[in-house]
């Protein structure tokens, strides 16, 4: 079962990436991106990429430039995920072969990340958005457009973004903060999983 979790590693260093990836993986999360803004972060990508790039989609947060989405690629890297919606950057993505998750909030830059190709919208952040905002913007978005909620949802409040539709979440500390074991990480994402596999309908 391909679960929509997005688990964000901002802070992971290359040394301790492959466990935390496993343990991810163990969990039941395959969808894994490395911040841009983590420390060796294309080496990090390399890493995970070489290792569960056959069962994982992995790649990279908080990309910014078209020269950010190249470098992704070239060390393996498959998802793009940005804090906002540059048409550059998403058409960069495409053209590269890779998945693209823009960072919106309002519905022009939800149709303009859409129109550039966009996969799926990342409504970030989902703390500002709210569950109110996003159900207002998703009510005149095409029919089956993914979306994940970033920045403010987590095990507590899965239930109550699923009840306005949307379609996957991207999780940051509460699944990863710099510094902790791969086995918090396991134990974490458990308590994800399993929060998710409630709220979201099968």
């Amino acid at each position: 079962m391909s679960r929509n979790i997005i688990a964000i590693l901002r802070g992971v260093t290359p040394p301790d990436v492959h466990a935390i990836g496993q343990s991810l993986i163990d969990a039941g999360i395959d969808k894994i991106e490395v911040p841009l803004n983590s420390p060796d972060p294309l080496e990090s990508i390399g890493i995970l990429a070489d290792a569960f790039g056959e069962v994982a989609l992995i790649g990279a947060g908080t990309v910014q430039t078209t020269k950010d989405v190249a470098d992704v690629a070239s060390v393996g890297g498959k998802l793009i995920v940005s804090p906002d919606c540059n048409p550059d950057v998403i058409r960069a993505t495409k053209a590269a072969g890779l998945a693209s998750y823009p960072g919106v909030m309002t519905p022009t830059e939800c149709f303009a990340a859409l129109r550039n190709g966009a996969d799926g919208l990342k409504f970030f952040p989902g703390s500002l958005v709210g569950v109110d905002g996003f159900k207002a913007v998703s009510a005149v978005l095409p029919k089956g457009t993914r979306s994940y909620a970033v920045g403010g949802a987590d095990a507590s409040n899965f239930a109550d973004w699923a009840k306005v539709g949307i379609t996957g979440f991207g999780i940051g500390s509460a699944i990863y903060s710099a510094g902790i074991t791969a086995q918090d990480v396991r134990t974490r994402a458990d308590k994800i999983v399993a929060a998710y596999d409630a709220a979201m309908p099968a």
